[in-house]
Order: C-alpha cells, then sequence, then structure tokens
C-alpha cells in the first residue's frame, strides 16, 4: 500500500488477496472436512462411485479452488476504507454492497494482528471493534505495518486535537519498554501454572480418541483380556497397578508439558511498552499481538497468583474491556510480573486505587456449606467412575479426596472477601490460585441481589455486579448488608457523573 492519505476511499495491498484467500480455503475446509475425507477415501479404495473417477475428484477440487480465489479477488477489489473527520467509513460487499460507518469516539479497541501466513508475506491485519454486537467488528486484512501503526493512531485521534502538536509530544516523551519477559521467567510461568484445565483438556481428548477407535479395540477382543484379570495372581496386579499409575504420571508430565508449551507460544517475546497515557501489549510468536489498553476503556482489573507463583515473584494481571470477539480477551493478560511491576500498572490503569486492608469483608460461613455440597457431589460422581470401571478396589481413591475436599472448603473460604470503598469494589477468590478482581464503581451497568429458596430462611443473600465485560459476585452475605450494598452501588452510580468508557 503506498499511500497514507486515509481521507480518501482505498483498498488494503494486494496481498490481502492472498490471505483472504487462506481465510476462506481454512474455513471451507473446516466445514466439508470430514465429509471429503470420507468421499476420497471412498473413490480411491473403490477407483471410482459410479461414473466419478479420481481424475473427476481432483478436477473438481481445482474447480473449487478457482471459485474461492475468484471470491478473493472480489473481495479484495470491493474492499475500500477512509477516514473522515469523526468517523470510519468502510465498504464492502460482492453483491449486495454494504457501507459501515462507526464513529470514531464509539471505537472501543484497536488492534493488530500477524498470523504465521501474514509473517511469511510480511503484512499485518488490523481489527477495529466497538462495544457492540458482533457486525460492529471489521478486520483489514493486510496492511504494511507503517501503515497499520498510522491508522490506528488516526483512529484513536479526536478530530479537535492539532496533529502538529501530538507529533511534537510524543518525539518529546518517547515511548519506552517497560517490561519485556525473559526466558526463564517465561518457563517458570509455564511451570507454576494451574495445571487442572490441561489435565481435563487431555484427558478429554484421549477419551475422545478411545470413543473413536471403540469399535477398533472391541476387535482386538480385549473384554476377553479384562475378564481374565480375576485369576491374576498378586504379583499381576501389582504390575497392573504400577502400569495404571504410570499412565496417571505419564497424563500429568504431558499436561504440564503442555501448559509450557502454550505459555511460550501465547506470551513469546512479550513486553510492555509504556506511553503518555496509554500501555501497549505485544506478544504472540505464530500469532502476533500488538494492542494498546486505554484506562477509560478499562472495566475490570483480574490480579492472578498461586504459591508457586509468589515464591518466584510472578503475577498474571488480565485485563477486561468490553470487547465482541472473546477470544481476543486472552491478549490483554500480562504474565511474569514483579510485584512492584504490578502494582505500578494497576496505578497506571486505575488512578487513586488503594486496597483497604482494614475495610476488608467476608461471606458468611454459609460460604463452606455450598463449598462442601459441591466438593460432596463432586465426589459422589468421581467414586460413581472409579466403580463402574474400576471396580471396587479403586474405592480407595476417598482416602486421598477426602483430605482435598476438607482442604478445598477451608482455603475457598479463607481466600474470599470483598472490600467496597468510595471509588472502587474489591473481591477476592480462589483455590489453587488467588484471584483479585478490581472495579471501578462508576463503571457498573447493573446491581441484582440474588437469592435461592434454601438462602431465604437463613437471610442469605448474593450480590451480583456487572460491567460491560463481566460480571462478579459478592457471595454469601447478610441479607441486609447485602441490600446495603445495592443501595449504596446504585447511589454512587446515579450520583456521579462520569462516562463508563
Amino acid at each position: 500500500m503506498e499511500t497514507n492519505d486515509f481521507s480518501q476511499p482505498i483498498r488494503q495491498s494486494t496481498k490481502g488477496i492472498l490471505v483472504i484467500f487462506a481465510f476462506n480455503l481454512v474455513k471451507f475446509v473446516k466445514k466439508f472436512f470430514v465429509l471429503f475425507i470420507a468421499f476420497g477415501v471412498s473413490v480411491f479404495r473403490n477407483k471410482s462411485i459410479g461414473n466419478i473417477t479420481p481424475t473427476m475428484v481432483i478436477l473438481a477440487l481445482i474447480g473449487v479452488l478457482i471459485i474461492i480465489l475468484i471470491i478473493a479477488i472480489l473481495k479484495y477489489l470491493n474492499f475500500k476504507f477512509h477516514i473522515s473527520k469523526d468517523d470510519f467509513h468502510l465498504a464492502t460487499g460482492i453483491i449486495n454492497k454494504d457501507n459501515t460507518i462507526i464513529p470514531k469516539s464509539k471505537i472501543q479497541n484497536v488492534y493488530i494482528k500477524q498470523n504465521f501466513l501474514q509473517q511469511i508475506i510480511d503484512v499485518v491485519s488490523v481489527k477495529i471493534e466497538t462495544a457492540g454486537d458482533k457486525k460492529s467488528e471489521i478486520e483489514i486484512s493486510a496492511l504494511d505495518k507503517p501503515t497499520a501503526l498510522l491508522l490506528k493512531k488516526k483512529l484513536f485521534k479526536k478530530a479537535q486535537i492539532d496533529t502538529e502538536a501530538i507529533e511534537d509530544a510524543e518525539q518529546v516523551n518517547e515511548p519506552e519498554v517497560f517490561f519485556k519477559v525473559t526466558p526463564k521467567r517465561l518457563l517458570l510461568e509455564g511451570l507454576s501454572q494451574n495445571h487442572f484445565k490441561s489435565f481435563l483438556l487431555i484427558f478429554g481428548f484421549a477419551f475422545g480418541l478411545y470413543s473413536e477407535f471403540k469399535d477398533f479395540l472391541v476387535e482386538l477382543e480385549l473384554e476377553n483380556h479384562i475378564e481374565g484379570l480375576v485369576e491374576l495372581d498378586e504379583t499381576a496386579i501389582l504390575n497392573l497397578i504400577i502400569t495404571n499409575v504410570i499412565i496417571v504420571i505419564g497424563v500429568v508430565l504431558v499436561s504440564f508439558l503442555f501448559s509450557v508449551v502454550k505459555t511460550f507460544i501465547i506470551n513469546f517475546n512479550l513486553e510492555v511498552v509504556e506511553h503518555q497515557k496509554t500501555i501497549e501489549i505485544n506478544k504472540g510468536l505464530f500469532n502476533k499481538v500488538s494492542l494498546s489498553l486505554t484506562p477509560s476503556r478499562i472495566q475490570n482489573l483480574v490480579i492472578t497468583t498461586n504459591r508457586l507463583k509468589q515464591y518466584f515473584g510472578l503475577h498474571t494481571l488480565a485485563v477486561k474491556q468490553a470487547m465482541v470477539n472473546v477470544k481476543q480477551q486472552k491478549n490483554f493478560n500480562i504474565v511474569a510480573l514483579e510485584k512492584a511491576q504490578l502494582n505500578y500498572l494497576v496505578d497506571k490503569l486505575l488512578s487513586n486505587y488503594v486496597e483497604d486492608k482494614s475495610n476488608v469483608a467476608k461471606p458468611r460461613p454459609y460460604f463452606m456449606r455450598i463449598s462442601a455440597l459441591e466438593m460432596f457431589i463432586f465426589g459422589v460422581i468421581i467414586n460413581a467412575l472409579a466403580w463402574a470401571i474400576f471396580g471396587m478396589e479403586m474405592l480407595w481413591i476417598n482416602t486421598v479426596f477426602l483430605p482435598l475436599a476438607v482442604l478445598y472448603v477451608y482455603i475457598a473460604y479463607k481466600k474470599a472477601y470483598y472490600i467496597i470503598s468510595e471509588d472502587f469494589v474489591t473481591i477476592g477468590s480462589g483455590v489453587i490460585d488467588t484471584t483479585t478482581n478490581i472495579l471501578e464503581i462508576h463503571k457498573i451497568q447493573s446491581v441484582k441481589l440474588k437469592q435461592t429458596i434454601f438462602q431465604r430462611p437463613k437471610a442469605i443473600a448474593s450480590v451480583v455486579i456487572s460491567t460491560a465485560s463481566k460480571s462478579v459476585t459478592i457471595p454469601y452475605v447478610q441479607k441486609s448488608e447485602a441490600i446495603s450494598i445495592y443501595n449504596f452501588l446504585l447511589y454512587k452510580v446515579e450520583s456521579q457523573d462520569r462516562d463508563w468508557m
């Protein structure tokens, strides 16, 4: 793209044809993958199905590729955008023409991405998002990076601000890298993750494979081998137990490896660049992202750590904004921060925030009853599965489960607290991880009292507080206290003449 003048309608880089073609091809393959595989195997096994030969199949695939390429070219030719004084304009469509106009003031996020293909052909994509519905999400697939950065700058620039004054101010206040993750800290971050989710993911994947190949396993007559276990001697049973232990250890190790690799790929070369009023996050290996955090647009801050992370001095800061793309929210996480760096960023993004420990309040002990009930239900499911798959011999698992269940209930209650100040709500929770949710009161969208039929006789209620990005809950407090919180928050929101973004 040769011109940087966005006042007239322009197209993206011609390399965008290749990017659009690749995106459409991936969507097509995902949609019809199973059908193509089944059809292709049938054709090449039987040499033909009716009058259909392998050559005809190949020609059909070439025809599909040509059609997808033509669609990509037409999309490229009809995709034009420009910027007026106060708005962003976009024209799209092949048969049905669409003209989209987004006021600059309504733009919530502008972030730059670069997937593996875009890295190869040296272009980036620019995604423009408002806090509205999915139709407001716009992606320009192929721009050279300088043009993308200039476009991002102009979209966030207020119309009344003088351009030369901005450029002079930026030259005086050059942005600097505030934080850059080292490979060592990234490795420690991966090792100290909560691996329970990875374990469940891998277990689910293995169970899915078993379901797919169940018929094949039946053909191996495994049932006859299982029936023969009754006649095994003590040595064989001991070997079986050792084998199961080795399998479990193997799955756990794979979970660790999965977490470490995932952490490296997502947060590769993570750096936080500090500007005068904003913070920029750059990271990613196969999918590089560059996005800006503006304090006025932030809805919630979530701080996460655990015992192991604290030992290594690691903290994660997740920034929640009103976004259409929920998956993109994961890119707003800054990992492996030291405590001082975390406090600095919180002060930068939330001015005048102080966690007043003298004003800490906790849920009622009813919280522990609910946690105990949850663990009881979970224990019943675990025992039922163990008994159904392995028999009565596996019920020894309760000697491990019961102490862990008691520890879960105790830690969950110990970590649960809330603080309500004049301007902020802070809510703590967690079991393995320690999570702290922080939100500004003037950005609250709604407050709701929640009370079940079991809580009413005990005069217990919960307060659900919603912002444009997520909801948080102050759980199981006295009903009188819940009503006081409810009235206070509504009064503060209605009495403050401040916008939520």
